[in-house]
């Protein structure tokens, strides 16, 4: 299986996969070996030297991989990106909003990193060196942080509720004034440490977004909170009979339960590829070439050194057995159960584990070309890139700030001016809007839907490259196939033939000479031809081979090759003779198995409505063998390159939305003149790069799994869109009509966040 990114192609054998490596019970609890001494810890990594954490291609692109601190919604990406796109010489800057890892790329020598860095930084994100176990633990501190707060504040809001009742009560009885504010002053001395405590998550934010001369989300939710909290102390100061300690405190416990909820659940619809990181040890043990050992960072190792590999440890980048025999657990690649044994001159993969025995390996890429981090980009690349939606969600959050602010201070001035209410009441009514308007729910519309399809498609074994892939593919009418290895399996068999077991033999000892499809087909179809001595063998492209055996000239392959112009009716099958001096002794013919659900496949898709269509370069007896099992109707034999191109154009211009299906060479045009195209992970270098997805395994089924998850995620994106639109066009009015108190307002605002992120988790329960 090769797996392609337009910088670098890793390689594994076509057995590999990757349908079960990304199973959420197993990779939740994964733990990565020891490896050594413990690295540097990259949280201490000074921000005027990141060089250590930097990354150079051979053309010159310098990359350096971030952990964002503080990221709430889509207006807090926009700020980053638009300001590291600002610097000369920056050619890419891409935030995940799940992953929270900013990746910024420049031209090397035309940027400074450390100034990119502080860049961030002053804009209210602390940043270090991205590491997913350092994610992981981040993760871990942040909720504590957020539950600890949470409980103070609630025990704040129950025991200012009990005091607040007991004023409401006084209300209809005889408490006299100073009583009620006795109790006031109480609910102030429980309330406000609380606020300054509990508050902390959004005060930081909003402090480090002011002095940076911006805003974010958390300006408005700490404005309203201290707005509500200095106008109680103000009431109770004057001994006025209402005081909002109650709603300040509570409103900041709604708030904190909403910020939780929400956490978690992105957590849970987190990328994959965040948790295949995960498997990546983090330092390996080096062997010199005198012998010695010690522990060096993975980001340090380089192609063509040796390395330690220690039972129970997992392997740090890919690379080749020296010496050793141990059994590998290859689950994450292959999603086999049964380990499989590696001896000398075997591959092994960065993130597999070593189960057995210890061995010494060979290096053969870096630690950021390998398979498992070639897996991991294609996944981040669809996750955090620019649909059409995700650019309408950041235009929309880019100018939310000012509008609310906005709004809120023209809500306080209509009450002023055109209600004969206090300035107290129309404050709360500013108050509300504050709050109520957050865009967390648009912010996260499509992000949480595209990560959740782009973790669940990896399970079925699709990689998504583009990052508008699924919503071109959510709109297809029309799928149009190659047939050799996309529909079949590209390997042909021995099906049938004129030979007895001698026979085969000496074609296969003659065969053994050759890589083409057929002689490898009849090698493996062969046994006990060993020992037969074939002499002076040749190979004549588009012919055959020649050999001399016991003084006799053998040839294998064309008929014309062989010294006949006799078929026996292949009906679609390849045919092969083998010839003594001129004289064909034997024939062998062979069948490229179709892929064992292709048919099934192929109905499902027409019960949807679609057409199907075969466009192939073989005989025409080969295509319509192939078209009559499967059930198509329309297929074309003998295409090259044009054809196909040519007739994608024509479904175009018919209005019809093609997804094209391909592996070859010859398939690299049609992959990129079609509306949407998929490829085999075993197909050609240049066809994986010009598909918009890739698909591993013996089967068509991702295909189709594919399709139906492109449809249910742009199905999710519109309705998240329509609850944050429904969400808004009800709670905005009814906060600026005062009818809905602070309280009111940041329940409704943290439950709206909470139902786009539920709805977009429900595409991993996609069958």
């Amino acid at each position: 299986m090769n797996v392609v990114s337009p910088a670098r192609k890793v390689t594994l054998p076509d057995d590999a996969g990757i349908a079960d490596c990304c199973d959420a019970g197993t990779l939740a609890n994964v733990t990565v070996a020891a490896q050594g001494p413990k690295p540097v810890d990259p949280s201490t990594l000074a921000l005027n030297d990141p060089s250590a954490f930097i990354s150079r291609d051979p053309d010159g692109i310098a990359s350096l991989n971030l952990l964002v601190e503080n990221l709430h919604c889509a207006a807090c990406i926009g700020k980053i990106e638009r300001t590291l796109h600002a610097f000369p010489g920056v050619t890419a800057a891409r935030v995940n909003m799940s992953t929270r890892r900013l990746a910024v790329s420049w031209r090397d020598g035309e940027a400074d990193p450390a100034e990119l860095m502080r860049a961030v930084q002053a804009l209210g994100y602390p940043v270090t060196p991205f590491d997913p176990v350092e994610l992981t633990g981040a993760e871990s501190r942040e909720d504590k942080r957020l539950l600890s707060a949470m409980a103070v504040a609630g025990f704040a809001a129950a025991n200012v509720m009990l005091l607040s009742v007991s004023v409401w009560s006084g209300h209809a009885g005889d408490m006299g004034d100073n009583t009620r504010t006795l109790f006031h002053w109480i609910s102030a001395l429980i309330a406000l440490p609380a606020i300054v405590y509990a508050g902390q998550p959004f005060f930081r934010s909003a402090v480090a977004a002011l002095r940076a001369k911006s805003l974010n989300m958390d300006v408005p939710i700490s404005l309203a909170v201290v707005l509500a909290a200095g106008m109680s102390v103000y009431q109770t100061a004057h001994a006025a009979e209402h005081a909002y300690f109650d709603a300040s405190v509570s409103l900041l416990f709604f708030l904190l339960i909403g910020r939780y909820l929400d956490q978690r659940a992105r957590s849970k619809a987190r990328s994959a590829a965040t948790h295949l990181l995960a498997l990546q040890a983090r330092a390996a043990t080096i062997v010199d070439d005198d012998g010695r050992q010690h522990a060096m960072r993975i980001a340090e190792i380089d192609e063509g050194m040796t390395v330690l590999v220690a039972a129970g440890e997992r392997v740090p980048v890919d690379g080749t057995v020296l010496d050793g025999r141990s059994d590998i657990d290859t689950q994450l690649l292959s999603g086999e159960t049964m380990p499989k044994l590696a001896a000398p001159g075997e591959r092994v993969y960065a993130g597999t584990l070593n189960l057995t025995a210890p061995l010494r390996v060979r290096t053969t890429a870096r630690a950021d070309a390998t398979l498992l981090s070639e897996i991991v980009k294609l996944m981040e690349l669809a996750e955090q890139g620019r649909a059409r939606y995700i650019r309408l969600a950041d235009r929309v959050a880019r100018i939310y700030a000012p509008v609310v602010h906005i709004l809120a201070a023209a809500t306080f001035a209509g009450w002023i001016v055109f209600t004969d209410a206090s300035w107290q009441t129309s404050l709360m009514a500013a108050i509300a809007v504050l709050i109520i308007t957050c865009p967390c729910a648009l912010g996260l519309a499509v992000p949480a839907v595209q990560v959740v399809a782009s973790s669940r498609l990896l399970k079925a074994g699709v990689l998504v490259k583009a990052a508008d892939a699924l919503e071109r593919l959510s709109g297809i009418d029309t799928v149009v196939f190659d047939k050799t290895g996309t529909l079949t399996l590209g390997m042909p068999e021995l099906v049938g033939g004129d030979y007895d077991k001698a026979l085969l033999a000496r074609a296969a000892a003659l065969a053994a000479h050759s890589r083409h499809p057929l002689s490898k087909a009849l090698v493996g179809a062969a046994s006990g031809f060993d020992d037969i001595a074939v002499s002076e063998v040749r190979e004549v492209p588009g012919h055959g081979l020649e050999g001399t055996f016991d003084g006799a000239t053998v040839r294998l392959g064309s008929a014309t090759w062989c010294g006949t112009e006799t078929s026996y009716g292949t009906e679609g099958l390849s045919e092969i003779f083998y010839s003594v001096d001129g004289r064909v002794v034997a024939n062998f013919r062979f069948e490229d198995a179709l892929r064992a659900d292709a048919g099934d496949v192929v109905a499902a898709l027409k019960g949807q409505g679609m057409k199907v269509e075969l466009l192939s370069g073989d005989t025409e007896a080969a295509v319509a063998r192939a078209a009559a099992r499967l059930g198509i109707d329309r297929w074309q034999h003998g295409c090259l390159p044009a054809h196909k191109t040519e007739r994608l154009e024509q479904l175009a211009s018919e209005g019809r939305c093609v997804l094209m299906v391909g592996d070859g060479l010859n398939d690299a045009p049609s992959l990129v003149a079609a509306h949407v195209s998929m490829s085999p992970t075993n197909a050609a270098d240049v066809s994986q790069t010009a598909a918009d997805l890739l698909f591993q395994g013996a089967g068509l089924a991702p295909v189709l799994t594919a399709i139906r998850v492109a449809r249910m995620s742009t199905r999710l994106v519109k309705q998240n869109f329509a609850l944050a639109f429904l969400y808004n066009s009800i709670a905005v009015p009814l906060a600026v009509m005062g009818l809905a108190t602070p309280l009111v307002a940041a329940v409704a605002m943290s439950s709206s966040s909470i139902v786009v992120t539920l709805n977009a988790l429900r595409l991993k329960w996609v069958r």
